[in-house]
């Protein structure tokens, strides 16, 4: 095994120029949230505000993405993304005046959630031309590309928080988001200018919408859903509960090398699971990946030291990628190709329910019964991940069987 396997993919015609852009936009991504805070702390002097105009944005970045997303399978995304960047630049600039100008707390909010509404999903727009551009004979090359997908979103969500942070606090908190948005502007109409790797439309008429728009009710889409709501779940508690981990323990400062451990490991499992073809089927996979997390997620509930932690962590980091990139490849290949950005844009939303939900139910979990508390909710979403992708498994398994010749004494 090797990168070459990775190479080979970018080496596909249009692959590289639609990948490294979007990568550039979903920097920019990565830095909003985390911008907004700092943005509105600075000139408040208040994180619960802070707090509170992000909330807006991520809320409006959950419900209205997959809203846009249904213009963008519907009109095309050469056509659509321009306005909504466009859009997102107008919101930006709303934003930073009425934070410069110390506007009430509910404007700021409602700015705050107009710039989640106009964030373009990149991620799911990427994700939506790998399916276009590896059908048919070359789809057995789509988990690697989903891999290349999942490292490049990790490795944005690592360099955009840090960066967002360092403009800010040596240049001032909006240049940090003049950044963020010229970034995600820049990349986003580069992107958009890769015209030939883009997916085809919608079918005009009232019967192919209607196809298209059906697929994302099958079963096997829904299931993916579940598993990116339960995928969000664990990831909501484990924010709080890591934290409250290092605080219990007198050192809150280790909360960020326990993170980075999950999150390294996390990126080493994608890099390497994406090098190989595997032959057990995606459900088969995936539930065999989930049981393994569920187990994996066992120690949390019982480790008392931060090296007990931080191996913990790195177990559960492991599995992450695997379960992203499976739900990716289940996900494009249970819904018509006219609603693909749909479908992944409906999972990010998905995953960014649970991790809200959790947020709210670890943080009373550890008020009653401490950093534990919050891991038994990360475990328990672990296992109703178990749960949903069993029956999937189960049938994949059952078609294989009798679809093999039986054997001859």
């Amino acid at each position: 095994m090797s990168s070459a396997t990775y190479r080979t993919l970018l080496r596909t015609p249009g692959a590289a120029a639609f990948f490294l852009t979007a990568t550039t936009a979903r920097v920019g991504i990565a830095m909003t949230s985390l911008g907004i805070v700092w943005l509105v702390h600075g000139r408040t002097g208040s994180y619960a505000v802070g707090g509170l105009v992000t909330g807006g944005f991520a809320v409006a970045e959950a419900l209205v993405g997959p809203q846009l997303a249904r213009l963008i399978d519907h009109f095309g995304q050469t056509r659509v993304l321009p306005a909504i960047l466009l859009a997102h630049a107008a919101a930006v600039v709303s934003l930073l005046t009425l934070v410069e100008n110390g506007s009430p707390p509910w404007l700021m909010t409602a700015a705050g959630a107009l710039v989640g509404a106009t964030i373009p999903q990149l991620g799911a727009l990427s994700s939506a031309r790998w399916s276009a551009l590896l059908h048919g004979e070359r789809a057995a090359a789509l988990p690697t590309a989903f891999a290349l997908e999942s490292l490049s979103n990790g490795l944005c969500y690592l360099a955009g928080p840090a960066l967002v942070t360092t403009v800010g606090a040596n240049s001032g908190p909006a240049q940090g988001m003049a950044l963020a948005t010229t970034l995600v502007v820049g990349g986003g109409l580069a992107f958009a200018a890769q015209r030939r790797t883009a997916p085809v439309p919608m079918p005009t008429g009232a019967a192919g919408r209607e196809r298209a728009g059906r697929s994302l009710l099958r079963s096997g889409f829904a299931a993916q859903v579940g598993v990116n709501l339960a995928l969000g779940l664990y990831f909501g508690a484990m924010q709080v509960s890591v934290t409250a981990f290092a605080v219990e323990h007198g050192a809150a400062d280790a909360a960020a090398p326990l993170y980075a451990v999950s999150n390294c490991a996390g990126l080493l499992a994608g890099w390497l699971y994406g090098l190989r073809r595997w032959r057990a089927a995606p459900q088969v996979q995936l539930a065999l990946v989930a049981a393994g997390f569920t187990l994996a997620c066992l120690p949390l509930l019982v480790a008392d030291t931060f090296p007990g932690l931080g191996l913990a962590l790195a177990v559960t980091g492991l599995a992450v990628p695997p379960i992203l990139v499976l739900s990716s490849v289940l996900a494009a290949a249970s819904v018509h190709r006219a609603a693909l950005t749909q479908a992944f844009t409906w999972l990010n939303s998905a995953s960014a329910a649970g991790s809200a939900t959790a947020a709210a139910l670890s943080g009373r979990a550890v008020d009653a019964y401490g950093a534990h508390g919050g891991f038994a909710i990360a475990a328990a979403a672990a296992s109703a991940m178990t749960v949903l992708t069993a029956p999937h498994a189960r049938a994949a398994w059952s078609r294989r069987t009798d679809s093999e010749p039986p054997a001859h004494n």
